[in-house]
């Protein structure tokens, strides 16, 4: 079952169940999943596509926290985090830090990257191989510690 199946019957499950939460945020991700099939004049998009979607939407959605709680209104960062939450289940689980760590030197070594000026390579080599499984900042931080 492709990731655009999935969603789909699992916003069938939420209107059924009446849960308007997760229905709210399947039928923005749905939008967001037709538009870019309009953007690319395609029938379907593939998982990775969609994965892409879907950390796109969890990305906004932790902006949208910082803001909220950044203002002093902690019921809509709540709101938020209960969406963050509801998309989460759609991304592959990220990888641990022992995980991140390994990558990180492997890249280091396949690259031969050895000053600051490698970040970007090293950067991009990661999310590209583990693509939606590994959080920007802390990539980010343990790269520069290990260029530095």
């Amino acid at each position: 079952m492709s990731l655009v199946e999935k969603i789909d019957k699992d916003y069938i499950a939420a209107y059924k169940a009446k849960d308007d939460v997760k229905k709210t945020v399947l039928r923005h991700l749905k939008t967001a999943i037709k538009n870019r099939m309009v953007e690319v004049r395609e029938d379907t998009l593939s998982d990775e596509d969609v994965l892409d979607l879907v950390a796109k939407q969890i990305k906004q959605r932790k902006d949208s926290i910082e803001q909220y709680e950044s203002a002093g209104r902690p019921e809509l960062a709540e709101k938020e985090a209960v969406e963050v939450e509801a998309l989460s289940g759609y991304m592959p689980p990220e990888l641990s830090i022992e995980e991140l760590q390994a990558a990180v030197d492997k890249a280091i070594a396949d690259l031969g990257a050895s000053s600051m000026q490698d970040m970007g390579k090293v950067m991009q080599a990661i999310m590209a191989a583990h693509k939606g499984q590994v959080d920007g900042k802390a990539l980010s931080s343990l790269v520069r510690s290990r260029l530095s």
